[in-house]
């Protein structure tokens, strides 16, 4: 049969930004002793939330309310904005791919740092969109360079992550807001914000609901702890926000996904908790890498990057050597960024064979031969 997809698909490879851990698991026909390789939770949700969610289950023969009403609400009243400024979806790899539909056609240039959060990039291709990129300066986005990129090539959308994913890094509060106050007439900046909660005090800058070209998105999967149930949302002016109801799935939040994610919301001693496991796990993985001779660098979000202290060969070596002692982590894909490997927070059992097994993956990746 024949299939007539338009031009762009025609173009593009099937590809998935990210092959996930069961994927792995599968053929490698045995699970992995210690999951911290995809900045999940392993804290787990909020008791509320869970509770909350066993309860919609019930009723799961109801669709979601496609408004999101009391999500929005509580959401509003968190954030000190009105519900009209708020867009809830799944996840904000979901909300990404809406606002890359309402902005990107074919040809159109979007701005973004060489090695940044790769399921932006892959809505952008999806969309017949051209990225154009600049490359991290000191293990961090360059702010400076990506507005004057975007100024350069009349970028529709401009992607920032603030902390950063994948090298976990962050700048002030100043900084970002000078990166808001710069973004060009035109143009829309993504501030990708999904590890917020993780970052020291003044990393974020406060929220101006009036500017039309400032996106803020947040997410449940991270600090809340409910990656599986895909929920999160955009902060933005109100014209803005409202453009999501022209293309959004209205029926994509599941009723079960809503209960829990208002629950976690009120649940604060539990997000503070886990913030604070955070912190410890991410000291232990520095100290595991410093005790190797490596070199982690500094982390605001739920995960470290480490410095492997060789190039982006090596790296790879050490991680495809963790993987087969059943530790699954990853690593930046571009250099020089790829030199690291990234480890989230991980539970103390987890972590107990992290430090059993990267000696043994240093050693083996060491006397590799070809």
């Amino acid at each position: 049969m024949s299939m007539r997809f338009t031009p762009t698909v025609e173009s593009l490879p099937s590809v998935v930004p990210f092959v996930g851990p069961e994927t792995q698991e599968r053929a490698r026909g045995r699970t992995f002793r210690a999951r911290i390789g995809a900045n999940e939770s392993v804290f787990g949700s909020s008791p509320q939330a869970v509770e909350a969610m066993q309860r919609a289950a019930t009723e799961v023969w109801k669709y979601g309310d496609p408004e999101n009403h009391d999500l929005k609400q509580a959401l509003a009243a968190h954030h000190g904005v009105g519900p009209q400024n708020i867009v809830v979806g799944e996840g904000i790899d979901g909300l990404l791919g809406y606002a890359v539909r309402l902005f990107v056609d074919p040809g159109v240039a979007v701005a973004t740092s060489l090695g940044a959060y790769p399921t932006f990039n892959f809505h952008v291709t999806g969309f017949g969109g051209r990225l154009v990129t600049v490359p991290y300066r000191d293990d961090r986005e360059d702010p400076a360079a990506l507005i004057e990129l975007a100024k350069r090539e009349t970028a529709r959308l401009v992607y920032f992550a603030n902390p950063d994913n994948p090298m976990a890094s962050c700048w002030d509060a100043e900084a970002v807001q000078q990166l808001i106050d710069s973004v060009p007439e035109g143009s829309v900046l993504c501030l990708d914000e999904a590890y917020s909660e993780f970052a020291p005090p003044g990393t974020t800058p406060a929220i101006d609901i009036s500017n039309p070209r400032v996106l803020r998105f947040r997410t449940f999967s991270k600090a809340h702890g409910m990656a599986g149930a895909r929920i999160g949302y955009a902060i933005g002016e109100a014209g803005l926000i409202k453009s999501f109801d022209k293309i959004r799935n209205h029926f994509g939040v599941t009723r079960i996904a809503q209960a829990g994610a208002l629950a976690s919301l009120q649940d604060t001693d539990h997000l503070a908790g886990v913030v604070a496991k955070v912190a410890a796990a991410r000291e232990r993985i520095a100290a595991i890498a410093r005790a190797n001779d490596l070199q982690p660098l500094p982390s605001a979000a739920n995960f470290v990057a480490i410095d492997c202290c060789k190039d982006g060969a090596f790296a790879r070596r050490v991680l495809t050597e963790l993987i087969a002692r059943d530790v699954f982590v990853r690593m930046p894909g571009v250099s020089p960024l790829d030199r690291c490997i990234r480890v989230s927070a991980g539970l103390p059992p987890d972590l107990d064979v992290f430090e059993e097994t990267l000696p043994q993956a240093l050693s083996a990746a060491a006397n590799h031969t070809p």
